[in-house]
């Protein structure tokens, strides 16, 4: 798990004015609109008793608890303790961190992690959102699987053959072409192959039976840091596009919030079939992903054996690996082992850093991060029996 990053977390469409809960990287935010729609996302977790917010609702730009009627602006700050005299000062401690958020590409984008904005990442250039002309539709698929093995399934070429042979896969012919890696920027990559499908089957098949062999596709895999994914399919007769927001509710839970582009049946009675299909690849990527192991995607390279078919996904781990070092990955072994159900934590929101005299006003206590240490269960073991191979697989 990684902070300070813009994450993708859920449809435009799906946030309103009433106070919606998500878990992310092992945290319960809160996610409502203010009184000029504008998303707005905080830690779901009132600094008094620990109430959630989510169970409260929304007053004009702020948020009120419901357990004792505290009551916060966007900022996190809090405005009203009904229980005080109105004349008694509000505690600098009265808050609850809040983090940047923006609609984009019909997803709303929080950037959770406490860099300042000049030195965030941005959020990703994503194609094809300007064009009118394409169809969308959306949905969600749920995985019991790391969210780094659920992109990385995504973005592998190879799997096609073997796991989808029974719908487009050609087993007869298995081979990938040997691909170049395009470093889109520091933060994305992009590769494209071309490959023989078996004959399609159901609605498509007429469009097919107007080739006269069965055409080589072109396929484009791209990601982007630090959980979307795109898969471009350049068909005989069109081009569709599926994007997937891989969120990370904890370790072993994934929601993929997928949006499907195509410019050939644009009617909306196609919307049934199209959304189908892309539930059907998932179905079949699914007890493949899950009978994964490690259950974690591995720090190392080393771990597992790569060839040159696995380029895209080597590209995805060494970037990955590049922002553990930094310090920016999240201890979850640390949170489980020594926190548990005593201590809550939250991710570090900008105002922490960027707000000098509100240095130690906050009551919640940082998530530990990992990143140049070893994990806590490494340092219980003597030098001698630490494999690289084992190192951070608690993040």
């Amino acid at each position: 798990m990684l902070k300070n990053f813009w994450y993708a977390i859920e449809f435009s469409e799906e946030v309103t004015t009433t106070p919606k809960r998500l878990t992310i990287l092992g945290q319960e935010l809160v996610l409502y609109r203010d009184s000029a729609g504008k998303p707005v996302v905080m830690s779901d977790l009132c600094v008094h008793r620990g109430g959630a917010l989510s169970d409260g609702f929304v007053e004009g730009d702020c948020i009120r608890c419901p357990y004792h009627g505290w009551k916060f602006k966007q900022d996190g700050a809090c405005v009203e303790i009904p229980a005080n005299p109105p004349d008694r000062a509000i505690p600098k401690k009265a808050r609850v961190d809040s983090y940047p958020a923006v609609d984009k590409y019909n997803w709303v984008w929080a950037f959770l992690g406490d860099l300042p904005e000049a030195e965030r990442p941005l959020i990703p250039e994503l194609p094809h959102f300007d064009n009118s002309e394409l169809r969308r539709i959306t949905g969600i698929y749920e995985w019991p699987v790391h969210f780094a093995r659920a992109l990385e399934n995504g973005i592998d070429f190879s799997h096609g053959a073997w796991v989808h042979g029974g719908s487009f896969g050609n087993r007869d012919e298995p081979e990938i072409e040997d691909y170049s890696v395009d470093y889109i920027s520091d933060l994305a990559a992009s590769a494209t192959i071309s490959f023989k499908p078996q004959p399609v089957k159901g609605l498509w098949r007429r469009l097919y039976a107007k080739e006269k062999v069965q055409p080589h596709i072109k396929v484009t895999n791209t990601w982007w840091m630090p959980n979307v994914t795109l898969l471009e399919v350049r068909l005989p007769f069109g081009f569709q596009r599926l994007f997937n927001a891989h969120v990370p509710i904890n370790e072993n839970k994934t929601i993929t919030k997928w949006q499907l582009l195509r410019d050939f049946f644009k009617s909306p009675l196609a919307d049934r079939d199209a959304a189908r299909r892309v539930i059907k690849i998932f179905d079949e990527d699914n007890p493949f992903v899950v009978a994964q192991r490690p259950e974690l995607l591995p720090y190392d390279l080393a771990a597992e054996l790569h060839v040159k078919s696995d380029a895209i996904q080597v590209a995805f781990r060494k970037t990955r690996a590049k922002y553990f070092d930094m310090g920016y990955g999240i201890d979850m072994h640390k949170i489980r082992s020594e926190y548990g159900n005593y201590q809550a934590v939250v991710i570090p929101s900008p105002a922490r850093r960027e707000v000098p005299e509100l240095a130690n006003a906050w009551v919640m206590k940082e998530v530990p991060a990992v990143g140049h240490e070893e994990p806590a269960e490494n340092k219980l073991r003597r030098p001698g029996e630490i494999k690289r191979s084992e190192q951070r697989q608690s993040t």
